[in-house]
Order: structure tokens, then C-alpha cells, then sequence
């Protein structure tokens, strides 16, 4: 006698694929209607201590529902594998592996979704970006938001449209933390301690996104409302400007979208 499936199987048990446990559980989810499929022995270990009604495995059960969180290269084969066991929708979260390359592997029974969330799934945050393969309909659609905007905001897109999504949100935190490490940087000259630097900075971010939030459409207006005339941001903004940070920023997006394109192509 066949056991019943499990109403979703993750499959990969690391950052991503434990911050959407973490999520679809705080949306509502039973933990006994989700299994993780681990490999590594320790790993299920860890998750097991952390998600004590999750079930966790080593190989994948019969499913029907399923999300594929593994390494990019493992991708196509967890795709043949689930459909083996009876998968008929999945989402990929695997960066840089395309609809057609899922598809083929998955076959045409199953439904595929790509999906590109950034790290800030780890605290429920993310942005993540769908595209869907051409037999999705509007009930696979809303499967997969569904589970996606259990870590945070959702679109969907066309599929050509991923490799830019990946350069500017995908990349996007890295760019952040590497204006904080230079803003920490920075106060350790003018004679802060590290730890202090650090607060500080993580505070100025914390504080102006949240501004922006508010405001996602008022960057500017918010930049100018900070900057008197002949004032101290001033002078800092203008030390930005002939740095050319601006432009340094826009470039660092063009060559991640073209890191993504490429690595899309391998």
C-alpha cells in the first residue's frame, strides 16, 4: 500500500530551503504536512532539533508538490528524481537554471516555476522574483506566490527578465553590506571602536530603509530632505559624486546581470 504524499517536500535542507520551512510554517502550515530531504547525516540532525513535527529524510517520498533548493549542477537531477516520485509542480530555486532546462528534466507532466529569492529570506524579508513555464495555469500560479511570499515580497516576471532581477535584488544585499563594511570602515577612522562602528552602521541602514519603505518611490526626495545647502551631507554626497559611486553602482548591476546570463549558458 502507498503512503500518502506529503503536502510539500522541500528538497534541500540548507539557508534558502530552511528559511521557507521557516516561513510557510509561519504562515500557517502544519509541521507534519512538510518534509525535508537532506543528504548530509548531521544537516538532519540540525534540522530536526530545529523543526521538531517537520519530518526529515535522506531521499525523496512519493510527492506531489515540491520545492527544489539544492546546488545549481544538482538541479536537473532532483527535477527527474521528484518526477520519479510522482511530483507534479515544483518550484526551483536553483540560481541560473532556466525553465527549459527544468522542464526537460522534470517532464511534460510536471509544472515548473523558477524562482529567484534573495538572502534576506532568512529573516522572512526577501525579494523574489517567478517566472512560470508556459502549462502553469492561474492555480499553479497561486500555489507557488503563495509559498513564496512566506518569506517576503513576491513578482512574477518573464523569464528573460531574471538575469537582471538576480543582478540588482539577487546581488542586491551584497551591495548593501559592502556599503556598511565601507561606512564601518569609515567611523573606525574618525575614532569609533569596532563594535560601536558597527551598531551605528547597522542602525543608519536599518533606519533609512525603513524610510524608504515608507516611501519606495522618494529615494531622491528623501536624499534631498537630508541634504542642506553647503551642510555636512552635502559635502559627504559630493565626495560620493567624485568618486563616481553612482556610476560604480549601475555598472556593478550590469556585470552581475551578465555574470547571470553567462552562467545561464554553461
Amino acid at each position: 500500500m502507498v503512503s500518502e504524499s506529503p503536502m510539500l517536500v522541500i528538497i534541500g535542507g540548507g539557508n534558502m530551503g530552511t528559511a521557507l520551512v521557516q516561513g510557510v510554517l509561519r504562515s500557517g502550515h502544519e509541521p507534519t504536512t512538510i518534509t525535508i530531504v537532506e543528504v548530509n547525516q548531521e544537516r538532519r540532525r540540525e534540522l530536526s532539533r530545529m523543526f521538531a513535527k517537520v519530518v526529515v529524510v535522506d531521499s525523496i517520498p512519493n510527492c506531489r508538490d515540491v520545492v527544489v533548493a539544492v546546488k545549481p549542477h544538482d538541479a536537473a537531477q532532483v527535477c527527474a528524481d521528484a518526477a520519479a516520485r510522482g511530483a507534479k509542480r515544483l518550484i526551483s530555486i536553483a540560481a541560473g537554471v532556466r525553465i527549459a532546462t527544468l522542464q526537460k528534466a522534470s517532464g511534460d507532466t510536471v509544472r515548473v516555476v523558477r524562482a529567484m529569492p534573495n538572502t534576506a529570506a532568512l529573516v522572512g524579508l526577501a525579494a523574489t522574483a517567478m517566472a512560470v513555464a508556459p502549462s502553469c495555469d492561474g492555480a499553479d500560479r497561486a500555489w507557488a506566490r503563495g509559498l513564496l511570499e512566506a518569506i517576503g515580497l513576491v513578482v512574477e516576471l518573464d523569464e528573460s527578465r531574471l538575469d537582471a532581477f538576480t543582478g540588482l535584488v539577487g546581488s542586491g544585499p551584497a551591495y548593501v553590506f559592502y556599503l556598511a563594511e565601507a561606512l564601518r570602515e569609515a567611523a573606525v577612522v574618525q575614532g569609533f571602536d569596532a563594535e560601536t562602528s558597527a551598531t551605528l552602521v547597522a542602525q543608519v541602514l536599518a533606519g533609512s530603509a525603513a524610510l524608504l519603505q515608507r516611501e519606495p518611490h522618494g529615494a531622491e526626495q528623501l536624499r534631498q530632505r537630508v541634504t542642506s545647502p553647503n551642510g555636512t551631507t552635502a559635502a559627504g554626497v559630493a565626495a560620493l559624486d567624485v568618486g563616481r559611486v553612482r556610476e560604480a553602482v549601475v555598472a556593478a548591476v550590469r556585470a552581475a546581470t551578465l555574470r547571470s546570463k553567462e552562467l545561464g549558458n554553461e
